[in-house]
């Protein structure tokens, strides 16, 4: 299927009623100046139409950013922007996140492998691709990598590490906790303006410049009809998953990895800790062969918006050595 470019103001058809939303590009809306201008597109993946961002130059060959839960690909633009190279990148929103269309149904982590594996056919052609992803994405990117390993080149997971391991005795409170949430569904933020939206990031991550802090707010939300701001994730996102997350699973995903690895932590991490034990150095690399790990101190989970330079030089540092071996 041929690209389609997204025009300014347009959204693909959704499948869940939900108040319109009017959508604009902000480019020059903002304070926060970009360095290497984003290109626009849709593209179909498995019947849902993905919104695509493009940096750098035209490439059969890109390095993919995945962006994590109720992010969008728009704010790698700290990250893109912060590369010494001028990398081929592309980014898309996942399914009911940003400009991406609404699923028709619920929200399973398996279809984000499946979208992916069909994106990787149009955006990366020649070959294996290099994966790059952060929180959700990470961890997408490095399952995907074992359940996949001959599409993979190389992956980079920032902050992207599974999450504990589940108690099956919290299982009947968890359907029940679902049953209820389908009857009553819980809504995402609605704002009164853009400027209380990015003084909520900005209160919530003190790390945050206010100048990223505005970009990340009309990045994640929209303008309604009313002229209030609304983020324009779908809702449905927000229930809880019946199913208990099963980190055997994962580890023998991970275990199958072939391609070389680089896990980047958050010294201040909020999510790490919950790992406990299992979210040492140890055990990230008993159960990722071969994982190279770096930590930024000073940065927290959403370290791509934070700290865009030091994520950078890491990112770059090893796609250099992929380059070169």
């Amino acid at each position: 299927m041929a690209p389609r470019i997204l025009v300014a103001g347009e959204r693909p058809r959704r499948s869940r009623e939900a108040i319109p939303i009017t959508l604009t590009l902000w480019t020059e809306d903002v304070s926060y100046r970009m360095r290497r201008l984003p290109r626009h597109e849709t593209l179909d993946a498995r019947g849902l139409a993905h919104h695509v961002t493009r940096w750098g130059p035209p490439s059969d060959d890109p390095v993919v950013l995945l962006h994590g839960w109720a992010d969008t690909a728009d704010t790698f633009q700290f990250l893109v922007d912060a590369l010494e190279d001028d990398w081929p990148l592309v980014a898309f929103d996942w399914r009911g996140f940003g400009r991406s269309q609404w699923s028709r149904t619920d929200y399973w982590f398996p279809d984000y492998f499946a979208d992916l594996d069909v994106l990787l056919d149009t955006l990366c052609p020649a070959g294996p691709a290099r994966l790059v992803g952060h929180s959700m994405g990470g961890n997408i990117a490095l399952l995907y990598a074992g359940i996949r390993p001959e599409r993979v080149r190389c992956v980079i997971s920032l902050e992207g590490f599974g999450l504990p391991r589940s108690d099956v005795d919290d299982t009947p409170g968890r359907y029940r906790q679902w049953l209820q949430q389908l009857r009553d569904p819980p809504p995402f933020g609605e704002f009164k303006s853009f400027d209380d939206l990015a003084h909520l990031l900005l209160r919530r991550n003190p790390r945050l410049t206010a100048e990223r802090a505005a970009f990340i707010a009309r990045s994640w939300a929209a303008e309604t009809e009313s002229g209030s701001v609304r983020v324009t994730a779908d809702p449905a996102h927000k229930l809880v998953n019946p199913y208990r997350y099963r980190r055997d699973e994962a580890e023998a995903c991970w275990r199958k990895i072939q391609a070389p690895a680089l896990l980047v932590l958050a010294g201040r991490s909020e999510m790490l800790p919950m790992l406990g034990e299992e979210g040492t150095y140890a055990a990230f690399r008993k159960a990722i062969p071969g994982i190279q790990i770096e930590t930024l101190e000073t940065a927290g989970h959403m370290l791509h918006h934070e700290q865009p330079e030091a994520v950078a030089a890491l990112i770059e540092a090893f796609l250099r050595r992929g380059e070169t071996a």
